[in-house]
């Protein structure tokens, strides 16, 4: 018993072989979460078969796009939403708290939500200084 099938097998040859062997065992497979993946029936046998294939498939698209993303970010590229602080806005928050003002005080001088902005001030004045603020 399973909940997904593909927690039961690796590639579609895997999971053949792994239903092959239940049923010399002379049990049955029956997924609990997808209906179809049934052993019983000849169609249930035919549903895992293709569909066993369909999931190595996109297992194998899912790896190639992880590989395509690490290539691009060894090669420089930045992932993710842009800073929303301009460069003179990040080093006048800086200087602001590096002087003692609140977080309060130096998100309003940049009339912008200050959750956004919060993660790139330092919370702590004495953290001004460190190297993933500069």
């Amino acid at each position: 018993m399973v909940c997904k099938l593909d927690r039961l097998a690796s590639s579609t040859r895997d999971l053949l072989n792994t239903l092959d062997t239940i049923g010399k065992a002379g049990a049955t497979f029956k997924s609990l979460g997808d209906a179809w993946a049934d052993t019983t029936t000849p169609a249930g046998k035919l549903m895992l078969t293709v569909l066993g294939g369909l999931s190595e498939y996109e297992r194998h698209l899912i790896l190639t796009g992880t590989a395509e993303g690490r290539r691009a970010q060894a090669n420089g590229v930045r992932f993710g939403r842009k800073p929303s602080l301009t460069a003179y806005q990040r080093a006048e928050a800086l200087r602001r708290r590096a002087a003692g003002e609140t977080l309060t005080e130096i998100i309003t001088f940049a009339s912008r939500p200050p959750a956004r902005d919060l993660r790139q001030v330092p919370l702590h004045p004495s953290r001004a200084s460190y190297p993933c603020f500069a």
